[in-house]
């Protein structure tokens, strides 16, 4: 990364805890950040709006009071389209490279395929961002000074958490376009919980989250068309005391997603993820966490 990059990603995530320090419930938004600098702008075919397409709208600003409710709140500075956290470390697409890939790169994963890999090459309506070829030393180094750094500490929070409270519970928040969803006569709904199909967290954990989220009047999906990313995947492991659950919100609950503003019921349902939150941190300091396999 150039220095005028280190520069203007001086803070490329901030770990932010409550007044009582790291919580057992964790939230994080990995697909929020929307610092653009102009040299990654400059570099791309497409204009700052259309680089937008795939970030996760003002995910951060819904979560952003969970803290006052006794949750931590992971966000990032950088945008996905520069650097996608929620990917492999080298999930790399060959074709927008213009030098030979390391061998340990993964580049035949779906989510290569369809442009989206840790160095993204197209946005969410599968635009290219790049007129041409880039050389790998510009993902090297993105991936060495953003992507590890973030997940270094996102592991720090994890284990931090565990040791104080026994367990952790990390709450990976993203948001999903409206029109994909509406595509999709089965999959039509306001939320999607990712476990990974009961692999990354206590089920009770997600029946918890329906149940509130039901309550409050949102449809709710499990697992399709959104199981949870590498992030959900990689973290979730119950049987050690981690568990991790994602959860996707329908953009076009609070945003318009061409202009990318929000509407009116933005602040109603901030309110109502703050309220679900505060919830989680009551409901996971009465879970019966199961002590024998946190312990293994």
């Amino acid at each position: 990364m150039t220095d005028e990059a280190a520069h203007v990603f001086a803070e490329p995530f901030r770990l932010i805890h409550p007044a009582d320090g790291p919580a057992a419930v964790l939230f994080n938004s990995p697909h929020s950040g929307r610092n653009y600098p102009d040299f990654f702008v400059q570099s791309s075919r497409l204009d700052g709006l259309s680089l937008r397409r795939s970030e996760d709208m003002e995910v951060d600003c819904l979560m952003e009071d969970v803290v006052a409710v006794g949750a931590s709140l992971f966000t990032v500075d950088f945008p996905r389209a520069y650097c996608d956290v929620n990917r492999e470390p080298y999930e790399l697409d060959p074709k927008m490279f213009s030098t030979r890939l390391p061998p340990y790169a993964n580049t035949r994963s779906l989510r290569v395929a369809s442009g989206l890999g840790t160095i993204p090459r197209t946005v969410g309506d599968n635009q290219d961002i790049y007129p041409g070829p880039i050389p790998f030393e510009e993902a090297f180094n993105r991936i060495e000074t953003l992507y590890k750094p973030y997940h270094r500490a996102l592991t720090r929070a994890l284990t931090t958490a565990h040791r104080r409270h026994g367990f952790a519970l990390l709450v990976d928040c993203h948001s999903m376009p409206s029109a994909a969803i509406a595509r999709s006569e089965s999959f039509q709904c306001d939320v999607v919980i990712g476990d990974r199909y009961g692999t990354s967290t206590d089920p009770a954990i997600p029946d918890r989250i329906e149940a509130i989220l039901g309550a409050m009047g949102y449809s709710v999906a499990r697992n399709r068309p959104y199981a949870g990313g590498f992030i959900t995947e990689h973290y979730g492991s119950p049987r050690s005391g981690i568990h991790a659950i994602q959860i996707e919100i329908n953009r076009g609950l609070y945003m318009d997603e061409r202009k990318i503003e929000r509407l009116r019921d933005f602040d109603r349902l901030k309110q109502n993820l703050t309220r679900l939150a505060e919830e989680l941190v009551a409901y996971a300091a009465t879970f019966e966490w199961p002590d024998q396999l946190a312990a293994e």
